[in-house]
């Protein structure tokens, strides 16, 4: 019974033990299997977190990398600018040496040409020498034999012969006296005009600036610089087509650059553009309307401007007309000068030296005033600025003596009067002044205006505008005169002409624009 019973335990045991190790086996299993499913797990994750960071590496250094590009295009395009700008700074520099070239060239072209008269002069001088003293060689001759005669006369014939000597050299004396007082009475002549017209320069204190080519608008901040470009730039191209000047967007902080030798239309597009950015719209249909009425006021402007300078110097009755072209004289140059300050200053020299000398002052004063006012029409009509100057008074009821004295100032005529001497002098007295007038400026200025008027006289032209110094022009064309095919055709011709006919460095970009549009209005 013992042993069924120690047989029966040994059993239990057994069976106990073997079913604790089956469970040990199996709890070993699972949690092997636990662990093993946790580390698929986490290497999963690791690898998830892996391939996350890569994309993040590789969107980053991607973005670095267009950064870098950005930059590079960025750097690129301001040597780019850089280079323009000296490109442009060389070619101003090659064309203000050619210049210089072609004005030594002339001066040595007038020097030989002085030489060779004074050359022709001198031996002109030594054959009319030569001639003389053989004309003295026979005199002497003849005298010796007229001697030898009058040995042989009587003493009444004697007497006679000396008697028409006597004469002949009282005569030659009496010449010679009358030529003294002639000398000295130019002489004392000559000084006194130098005294008047010295007294004059005195009494006019002018002061003189040469006017130059361009004009800055202050900007409020550089944040509008965007909005006067516009979208893709078309307000920038809507401001240059309706005032015919250049605006330059540089890198110049707080300031826009205005370019044109016209400084009428310079003062038009800075008020406009003054407005606009008070205003603070800006589109191409606001910039036209804008525009306009700025053109509008200006008329106005320059019509006050021309009746305060002649009310300055005692002219009270003239016609509004003259007023009013006398004012876009302060808008004009000539040789760098303000024709108007150039109008007012000859205006009160001629009338200062025509008191002196007790001639019409207010002839003189008058046509002095008006001399140059043909200049205010001669880029819209053909013909000389005296020619339309001269049409023009006598249009307005000025009277024969002062257009006469004015249509001298250029000495085209014989003098009409001692009033028109006055204006010419007055005149020349103004222009020569140091630091008047420059050359070099309206030589340019001359080029840019026969440039716009090679453009303009083509056919279905309706307005040419010369920008870029002279290195470019744009044409507006009527559309309902020029297709498209022709506009093509006329950029050529235009070109060919400018080719043909001016001088100038580098090239020229020659643009036509044509454009349709249709109006209407919701009432």
């Amino acid at each position: 019974m013992d042993a069924f019973f120690y047989v029966v335990n040994f059993l239990v045991t057994v069976v106990a033990a073997t079913a604790v190790f089956a469970f040990w086996v199996a709890n070993r299993k699972r949690i092997a299997a636990e662990t093993v499913g946790r580390a698929e797990e986490q290497a999963l994750k690791i690898l998830h977190d892996a391939e996350r960071e890569a994309e993040a590496k590789k969107k980053e250094a991607l973005l670095e990398a267009k950064e870098q590009a950005h930059q590079i295009a960025l750097d690129a395009d301001h040597l780019l600018r850089g280079r323009r700008q000296e490109v442009a700074t060389l070619e101003q520099s090659l064309a203000e040496r050619t210049r210089s070239l072609a004005d030594r060239l002339s001066t040595c072209d007038r020097a030989e040409k002085d030489l060779r008269i004074r050359e022709q002069s001198l031996a002109d001088r030594e054959k009319s020498t030569a001639a003389a003293a053989a004309r003295y060689e026979q005199l002497v001759a003849d005298q010796q034999r007229e001697l030898q005669r009058v040995a042989g006369l009587t003493s009444d014939e004697a007497k006679e012969l000396l008697l028409r000597q006597m004469e002949a050299d009282a005569r030659r004396d009496a010449a010679n006296l009358v030529k003294r007082l002639e000398a000295e009475a130019r002489e004392q002549a000559a000084a006194r005009a130098r005294q008047i017209v010295t007294e004059a320069i005195q009494r006019s204190a002018a002061e003189h600036a040469i006017e130059t080519t361009v004009s800055v608008v202050d900007l409020p901040s550089d944040d509008l610089k965007g909005r006067i470009i516009g979208r893709e730039g078309r307000n920038i191209r809507a401001l240059e087509v309706a005032t015919g000047v250049e605006l330059i967007v540089d890198d110049t902080p707080g300031a826009i650059i205005l370019s044109s030798f016209d400084p009428y239309r310079r003062e038009i597009a800075r008020q406009a553009i003054e407005r606009l950015i008070a205003d603070g719209r800006i589109h191409p249909a606001r910039i036209e309307e804008v525009v306009d009425k700025v053109k509008a006021e200006m008329e106005e402007a320059v019509r006050r401007e021309g009746e305060g300078a002649a009310f300055e110097l005692g002219l009270y009755d003239m016609h509004p007309e003259i007023y009013r072209l006398m004012g876009r004289l302060k808008y004009r140059t000539s040789y760098g000068q303000n024709v108007l300050n150039h109008s007012k200053e000859v205006a009160f020299l001629a009338g200062v030296m025509a008191r002196e000398v007790g001639l019409d002052a207010h002839v003189a004063v008058r046509a002095a005033f008006i001399h140059d006012i043909g200049k205010a029409i001669d880029r819209d009509l053909q013909g000389t600025h005296l020619e339309l100057g001269i049409d023009f008074l006598r249009k307005h009821g000025e009277s024969e003596a002062v257009v006469a004295a004015m249509a001298a100032h250029h000495m085209d005529i014989d003098w009409p009067s001692l009033e028109a001497m006055i204006v010419q002098a007055a005149d020349a007295i103004s222009a020569a002044r140091p630091g008047a007038r420059r050359d070099i400026l309206e030589s340019y200025v001359k080029r840019l205006e026969k440039l716009e008027g090679i453009a303009d006289s083509f056919n279905g032209v309706s307005k040419a505008f010369a920008l870029q110094a002279g290195r470019e022009i744009r044409i507006l064309v009527e559309s309902e005169k020029i297709t498209d095919e022709e506009a093509v055709w006329l950029s050529k011709d235009i070109a060919r002409r400018i080719e043909n006919e001016l001088e100038y460095p580098g090239q020229i970009k020659v643009t036509v624009i044509r454009e349709t549009r249709a109006v209407e209005f919701a009432r």
